[in-house]
């Protein structure tokens, strides 16, 4: 089989003005970027106000493994097979980081015959929305800098006076805003800012500081969080960046940096409309990750995908733990519009990985024997999908379980795992279908489309875990409890502090974006299958108040990845021609 790219540069694509016709979008709803793609002004909500929503589809998955499940190959698949079927549909995904393409799981457009093209443009920069996100918040950090500098320079009230600015006390201990950048870079996790050649201090105020990826910006959380333009500017102006030394959080606003971090973002604020490789029109926008933040494309794409199809298939990332239970209790809060349906992935290797039999490891080699037939290891690792269904039973929709085939696959062990769903008992309503959808394209996944096409058709009760009327402690432990079949939450002292301020701070009403490893329902990615009797170690809670959540690192999880042993960018490269190769 040719490999991704091949694939992609060998389909005929259709002018993005087409696709955008096709979808019901018109020209002064668009800001062209070339042939093959076009920035979706969010002004067209105005124009759609009266029209009626088609039904949301959120797919996830099981328990990731470092093989990887086809989520978003199910997530463009099933849009082409509903395609097929002669609906009208829509997919919204995010945009890819450059961190992951150039890191371990390389790029995330698809793949296969199921795959958002160009899927090359799709996972290097696309239209800058990543970069504009960091641009603004490097903006925010070194305006923080440039502050502390100068009223120290001056004094607060000598600054006070010659800038007719109030001074604003900046705690140079107490800076939480961190600088981000869009790749992996394990070393610039902790470093020093602000040093001087000796007897100088012309480079500002020597402090702590540290980088963490743009995808876990808050700024990136806003974007995906927001309304419209003006939505944005006010979240944009609530973050909180530092506290002052009386301990009073100083803002985005405070600094007058907003409306300029507003600025940055203004064209960001627009998703990207693409096609998949049949011509179904999909929609890119925003890029935060599931582990480190609410692992959801954007709200702005989800509104204006349902009111232009009868289905918009989106996705969560990686296991239901994560992006959907974030899309369920923190997304869908905000954007008041619950899932009405959601797909979990898996596959046959992916179960097996699952069973706690195999030792996997990113970078290595797989073990032949995961692909030949294995009932121990299915069997144990279907205790893992059995918990992902529940899972997502637990918010009141119906589920369908997408079985991703891969060419090794036996008819016997897929026929068999089909059984096992089918004879299980779950709370809501289960279909479950075969798809091929990597290799076929929407024909191979026709027999998904219909099962989603039938969930739809039964009742939706969506409700999320909790409600933001709790308090935070609450929502922590709902998470921990119900979320995750835990015993609850342990905070350190440092946890427990933040908590204290956070609530005296009036910050009650806030969501819970629990940050852990996807590589396990716990916060331990040793514990597979479906654990029980554990407690959620929190160390830290920080303060989003612009996106409206507080989030909880728990365990080990970094905000800021590393390159394994062999990143993925070994393998990328350029011809004379200018192709790009290896990307995949």
């Amino acid at each position: 089989m040719k490999s991704d790219i091949e694939i992609c540069r060998d389909t005929e694509l259709t002018p993005i003005d087409s696709i955008a016709l096709q979808a019901g979008l018109l020209s002064e709803d668009l800001t062209p970027q070339g042939t093959l793609k076009a920035k979706v002004k969010p002004s067209v909500l105005k124009r759609l106000a009266d029209k009626e929503e088609g039904k949301l589809v959120v797919v996830t998955a099981i328990t990731p493994t470092p093989l990887g499940e086809g989520k978003t190959v199910t997530t463009i698949g099933l849009a082409q097979g509903l395609a097929k079927r002669e609906q009208k549909v829509m997919a919204c995904i995010r945009q890819p980081s450059m961190g992951p393409v150039f890191g371990v799981k390389g790029g995330a457009a698809g793949g296969g015959f199921s795959q958002v093209a160009p899927m090359e443009k799709l996972n290097l920069h696309l239209t800058g929305d990543i970069h504009a996100v960091t641009a603004a918040h490097n903006l925010a950090a070194a305006a923080i800098d440039a502050r502390l500098y100068h009223e120290e320079r001056h004094g607060y009230e000598a600054f006070a006076e010659k800038t007719g600015m109030a001074a604003l006390r900046i705690d140079i201990n107490r800076i939480v805003w961190k600088r981000v950048m869009d790749h992996n870079d394990r070393a610039l996790r902790m470093i020093t800012v602000g040093k001087n050649q000796p007897g100088k201090t012309i480079n500002g105020l020597e402090r702590e500081d540290g980088f963490d990826i743009s995808a876990a910006s808050e700024l990136m959380a806003i974007l995906a969080l927001s309304k419209d333009l003006a939505d944005m500017r006010q979240r944009i102006g609530r973050v909180v960046l530092a506290y002052n030394i009386d301990g009073n959080p100083v803002t985005a606003e405070d600094l007058q940096v907003a409306g300029a971090m507003a600025v940055t973002m203004c064209e960001a604020i627009e998703p990207t409309l693409m096609q998949t490789l049949e011509g179904v029109p999909t929609l890119i926008h925003a890029g935060p990750f599931a582990n480190i933040a609410h692992g959801n494309s954007s709200v702005i794409a989800d509104r204006i995908a349902l009111k232009l199809s009868d289905f918009t298939i989106t996705e969560g990332g990686f296991g239901s733990d994560m992006g959907f239970e974030k899309a369920c209790n923190i997304k869908a809060q905000q954007a008041g519009r619950g899932a009405d349906c959601a797909v979990v992935v898996a596959t046959l290797r992916g179960l097996k990985a699952n069973s706690g039999l195999y030792d996997l490891r990113p970078g290595q080699a797989l073990p032949e024997a995961i692909f030949a037939p294995d009932d121990k290891a299915l069997v144990a690792g279907f205790e893992n999908l059995k918990w992902h269904i529940n899972n997502a039973a637990k918010y009141g929709v119906p589920v369908v379980v997408a079985i991703n085939r891969f060419p090794q696959d036996s008819d016997a062990e897929l026929a068999a795992l089909k059984t096992m769903i089918e004879q299980a008992h779950f709370s809501t309503h289960v279909d479950v279908a075969i798809s091929e959808a990597f290799g076929k394209g929407g024909e191979g996944a026709t027999e998904l489309a219909d099962a989603v096409i039938n969930a739809c058709q039964q009742p939706a009760n969506f409700k999320p875990l909790y409600s933001l009327e709790q308090t935070l402690e609450e929502k922590l432990m709902t998470v921990a409890e119900v979320g995750y079949g835990g015993r609850g939450v342990e905070l350190s002292d440092l946890a427990k502090q933040q908590l204290a301020e956070l609530k005296a701070q009036g910050h009650d009403n806030l969501a819970i974006c629990m940050a852990k490893t996807p590589l396990s329902i716990t916060h331990d990615p040793s514990l597979k299958g479906a654990p029980t009797d554990f407690v959620v170690p929190v160390r830290e809670l920080k303060l989003c108040a612009g996106a409206g959540f507080v989030y909880a690192l728990c365990g080990n999880v970094m905000t800021m990845p590393g390159l394994p042993e062999k990143p993925a960018y070994l393998a990328l490269d350029i011809d004379e021609d200018g192709n790009i190769t290896g990307l995949s």
